[in-house]
């Protein structure tokens, strides 16, 4: 079975490579247990306008691999907000990083 849309999904997907802070390449930290102990970086912020949902493309994992991840907006922290096991601030999507320029 064939889903018809009336949108072409290029329309349908909004990425940006800045948000709340951060550009693509800027390490940032992804909440949950796996996720703590690996490295990533912000690639794009994707808005799906049909849904209005939004996820957050990070690029990472453990040293030397470079795998493509998406994770809701929530779960996502700036770099230095590790400390030990205790975070030290709150997630980009409740306290962006906004830039005084």
């Amino acid at each position: 079975m064939t889903i018809v849309t009336s949108e072409p999904p290029a329309t349908r997907l909004r990425r940006t490579l800045k948000w709340n802070g951060v550009r693509t390449g800027d390490p940032v930290e992804v909440e949950g247990v796996r996720e703590r102990r690996l490295s990533w970086v912000f690639v794009a912020h994707v808005l799906n306008v049909v849904t209005n949902e939004v996820l957050i493309e990070v690029r990472g994992g453990r040293a030397g691999e470079a795998k493509g991840r998406s994770f809701r907006a929530e779960l996502i922290y700036p770099k230095v907000a590790q400390r030990g096991s205790r975070r030290r601030a709150m997630s980009l999507a409740r306290a962006p990083q906004l830039d005084f320029d």
